[in-house]
């Protein structure tokens, strides 16, 4: 028996799909840390916590860290290995950062470009900043850049039937894949 009459049905496809390891991440939503304690900053953009903490930089998925930016695996990814690039520094807008530090972004997306190519030889890169909460913004405060790698075929029928993409690697799997990468590149 269906969950609900096909006639209220306005999508075909489950009317859930369980996602358990969401449940740690919901709850800790607007929690702030007890003063003096070591857990995570909260300074209203991950990016910048991340940043502040790098000795945190395996367990938050940093798989770069510059003088000025990190790069760092997208938790909920568009597709497998989606790269975000920041600096350190949060600015609203690309405007609002000088001329020598929106260079050092593009560097740092260069960068993480590369190394996506090298370690997942995608067939195509998609490179966007959504700039303001009206452009779709997860974190309005702290310009970011994505660097999502395309594949012929990553957005199928799932996608398109359920309504919801199929992320096939762990996080943690993909962060080891391109650390490896990374080391070689690295090395002196």
């Amino acid at each position: 028996m269906a969950d609900r009459a096909d006639s209220e049905r306005s999508t075909p496809g489950p009317d859930a799909i369980h996602a358990p390891w969401r449940l740690a991440y919901l709850e800790s939503l607007g929690q702030a840390s007890a003063p003096g304690t070591d857990e995570a900053l909260d300074t209203g953009s991950f990016l910048r916590d991340y940043w502040l903490a790098p000795e945190q930089d395996g367990p938050n998925n940093v798989i770069v860290r510059t003088g000025l930016g990190i790069i760092v695996l997208n938790k909920y990814p568009y597709s497998n290995g989606h790269l975000l690039a920041a600096l350190g520094e949060p600015r609203p807008s690309l405007f609002d950062y000088e001329p020598d530090q929106r260079a050092a972004l593009w560097r740092l997306t260069e960068l993480a470009a590369d190394l996506m190519e090298r370690t997942l030889q995608p067939q195509g890169v998609n490179i966007g900043i959504n700039q303001g909460r009206a452009a779709g913004a997860g974190i309005p405060g702290h310009l970011h850049v994505h660097i999502v790698p395309r594949w012929i075929g990553d957005v199928n029928f799932i996608t398109t039937v359920g309504c919801i993409r199929v992320i096939p690697a762990a996080l943690d799997a993909m962060a080891e894949r391109y650390r490896k990468v990374w080391a070689t590149l690295n090395t002196p």
